[in-house]
């Protein structure tokens, strides 16, 4: 029987949202196994002198957590 697990993490990037959840991604990536999806939660953007100079996105990560060995 798989189980799943989700992480919620929040990216920034000066380029994009996608630009945003592709970093997030590949950081998770970095510390999580057996991802099987992504959804996006919110995305938000940071303005000065009415230009859009960060952009951010809040990501749930879903992951199959590993079975127990048995004991």
């Amino acid at each position: 029987m798989a189980v799943a697990s989700v992480s919620t993490i929040t990216s920034a990037s000066s380029v994009s949202w996608q630009d945003a959840t592709e970093r997030g991604f590949e950081r998770a990536c970095q510390t999580l196994r057996n991802i099987t999806g992504l959804k996006i939660l919110e995305e938000k953007a940071r303005v000065e002198d009415g230009r859009i100079i960060e952009f951010f996105v809040t990501l749930q990560v879903i992951f199959v957590l590993e079975e127990e060995s048995a004991s």
